[in-house]
């Protein structure tokens, strides 16, 4: 799923590109990261057959194109969403009730305003009013500042250098190597029979 404010304008020449064989979604409106709490993408969030949440959000690399950068393998989270595919909640990458409560923390303040302030944005921008938009924008940006999807969703449709004093590689550089994602927190997979 894109999560782009632009929908298909934006989005639809990836999807394209890619030329997959299974459906993809859109989310013009941020509602998947607003109900899971997303930061960043890509983003995996593990739902079972029954609707309930096995594993939050956590970051989803389908290659290592970006290893280089992220210093993260994607191989062992594959791994570990083909060994919950195989045995379900039996997985040992499925977490117990306590680890995802410790994972699944209440929204802060700060977030649901910031969340708020995207969504005005958001309106403004689809109905024309760009320029007013902008700093309802910034403020979601002040108010969560580690929310890379509202980043990165305000530069693009504006001139980011122009608008905001930055874009994202001027703020990939300010990490000055210091990690962009969290890194996994995989258990070690037992050796099955």
């Amino acid at each position: 799923m894109a999560q782009d404010t632009g929908g298909v304008k934006d989005a639809g020449r990836w999807f394209t590109a890619a030329k997959p064989d299974y459906t993809v979604l859109i989310d013009e409106q941020q509602v998947v990261t607003l109900r899971y709490g997303m930061v960043n993408v890509p983003t995996a969030v593990w739902i079972d057959e029954r609707g309930r949440i096995v594993r939050p959000n956590e970051v989803a690399f389908i290659d290592d194109r970006f290893k280089s950068f992220t210093k993260m393998e994607s191989a062992p989270y594959i791994d570990a969403i083909r060994d919950w595919a195989q045995n379900g909640s039996k997985s040992v990458f499925v977490l117990s009730e306590s680890e995802l409560k410790q994972r699944l923390k209440p929204q802060s303040e700060d977030r649901a305003r910031a969340d708020v302030e995207f969504a005005l944005g958001e309106y403004l921008y689809k109905i024309g009013k760009g320029a007013e938009a902008i700093p309802h924008f910034k403020e979601a940006q002040r108010l969560d500042p580690d929310n890379w999807n509202y980043k990165r969703q305000a530069w693009s449709l504006s001139d980011a250098d122009r608008d905001y004093g930055t874009n994202f590689r001027k703020e990939v550089e300010k990490l000055n190597g210091q990690p962009y994602y969290e890194p996994h927190k995989l258990p070690e997979a037992k050796k099955r029979n």
